[in-house]
């Protein structure tokens, strides 16, 4: 399979980037990018290198409004949709793969969390999860991390996004110094996230 390919979805083709550990990968991990961004945000790229240095398949996922040079999302319910065809098509090629994982960074992240049990995903991570519109509390996004799977959260404590608050499932790590882009130390977020595959036993230890 090629590094780099297109899947159909009913929204329009999605591209996959795919790297691939050099041992049979432990655990497939799905990432998603931000509304307007791309997959080669510093924090995915860093988590990336992480992950497939420590045994997992990642697969980055651009949605198919961005494929089309759009940068203005589509509609939640399209992401999702697209998303989901991207899953199954992966579950595909990667059938003996022991878990499945998915996350993303802001809407990556919610589309990552809105979707997690149609594809069968056991874990989530999510990066600069955006809590709720800058300057609007009220209008919290909080519900979309209660899958009941094991989920990390990893924000800045200056994301003007907020910071969600831990529960049963949810692992929250606050990154000093951080805003919603991640910039500053995306090595440091992908120890974090490195970390918590080996604690939840989906990364060699």
């Amino acid at each position: 399979m090629p590094p780099i390919d297109e899947v159909d979805t009913p929204r329009g083709p999605a591209r996959i980037d795919t790297d691939l550990p050099a041992r049979p990968p432990a655990a497939l991990l799905v990432l998603g990018h931000g509304a307007g961004g791309s997959v080669d945000a510093p924090d995915l790229l860093a988590v990336r290198d992480a992950a497939v240095a420590a045994g997992l398949a990642v697969a980055r996922v651009t949605q198919p409004y961005r494929v089309a040079g759009r940068r203005a999302p589509a509609p939640a319910g399209h992401l999702d949709e697209a998303w989901i065809a991207v899953l199954a098509a992966l579950r595909d090629r990667y059938p003996d793969s022991a878990a499945l994982l998915v996350g993303g960074r802001s809407s990556g992240a919610r589309v990552a969390c809105r979707t997690a049990h149609t594809v069968g995903a056991v874990g989530i991570l999510a990066l600069a999860f955006p809590l709720h519109p800058p300057g609007r509390p009220e209008r919290s996004r909080a519900a979309e991390l209660g899958t009941g799977l094991p989920t990390l959260v990893v924000n800045g404590d200056r994301d003007p996004f907020g910071v969600p608050e831990p529960g049963p499932s949810v692992q929250v790590v606050t990154r000093p110094g951080e805003t919603h882009d991640l910039r500053r130390d995306p090595a440091g977020t992908a120890a974090v996230v490195g970390d918590w595959l080996r604690a939840q036993r989906w990364a060699p230890g």
